[in-house]
């Protein structure tokens, strides 16, 4: 083995153990480019610590993604923009910048059955994630249900911490099941937590005016809408559901070939 081979591997050694992977991966290669260019020290150093800056930043992104626990991984670049209405491109574009999170600012994204809410909603969370950003996703009636249990066994200040600690909180289809009245309670109270501190993110498929009959409580109701209107960006869906007129486009589709076959 050579001098420099062996002088390549003690220091890619030293980088492990340091725990700078991301440098060892890179060092070889930026030693050899820095040596055939010419490069000063500082050059050479500078593009061995953004070397490492780099992977570390695409290691947290992708921790964040795993811990945000998406049931798919969906994009707004996947977006179907010319059926998607009701919501501009600019606005979602604006939203991108996650410059929300930073002012702590909630969403509410409220429409129909499937016109596309939880793929947006998930979409954003990407973003955040991949901005290394603490993103969490739960169904809402998956959430109430855990609270009930956290309640229960006097874990709920604990879950209450953890829950805080999610610089964006998805919770998808509040309206699809209601309810009772210590589950709105305790939805409730997290919500109220979160308010001015940390965003949370929430898809409906019902108006505000019949947010009561989910929680139960026109008091409750009215409260929390006061704290989530305060702070928001209200972004309303419109228009038929996607997975409907896909089946729609399928059936007339096979129609189409159905008629054809029996010309012929």
């Amino acid at each position: 083995m050579s001098e420099t081979a062996i002088r390549e591997a003690v220091l890619t050694e030293h980088l492990r153990t340091l725990k700078l992977l991301g440098a060892a991966r890179e060092y070889i290669a930026l030693a050899r480019q820095a040596r055939d260019g010419g490069w000063a020290y500082e050059e050479f150093l500078r593009c061995i610590l953004e070397a490492e800056l780099r992977s570390r930043q695409e290691q947290t992104a992708a921790h964040r993604m795993r811990e945000a626990h998406f049931p798919d991984i969906k994009t707004l670049d996947q977006l179907d923009w010319k059926a998607l209405q009701g919501i501009s491109r600019p606005k979602l574009l604006e939203l991108v910048s996650c410059e929300y999170l930073n002012k702590a600012e909630d969403i509410i994204l409220a429409g129909p059955i499937g016109t596309g809410k939880t793929h947006i909603a998930i979409g954003l969370g990407v973003e955040a994630a991949r901005r290394r950003f603490r993103v969490s996703f739960t169904r809402a009636a998956d959430l109430v249900r855990t609270l009930l249990e956290a309640r229960d066994e006097r874990l709920l200040g604990r879950l209450h911490r953890r829950i805080q600690q999610a610089d964006l909180l998805i919770v998808d289809e509040l309206g699809f099941v209601p309810f009772d009245r210590a589950g709105g309670e305790l939805l409730f109270n997290l919500i109220s937590e979160r308010y001015e501190r940390r965003s949370t993110l929430i898809t409906t498929n019902l108006a505000f005016s019949e947010w009561v009959q989910v929680f139960g409580d026109a008091k409750l109701t009215t409260a929390l809408l006061d704290r989530l209107g305060h702070h928001s960006h209200i972004l309303t869906t419109r228009g038929a559901s996607y997975r409907s007129r896909k089946r729609e486009r399928e059936e007339d589709t096979a129609g189409k070939s159905d008629e054809k076959e029996v010309k012929e």
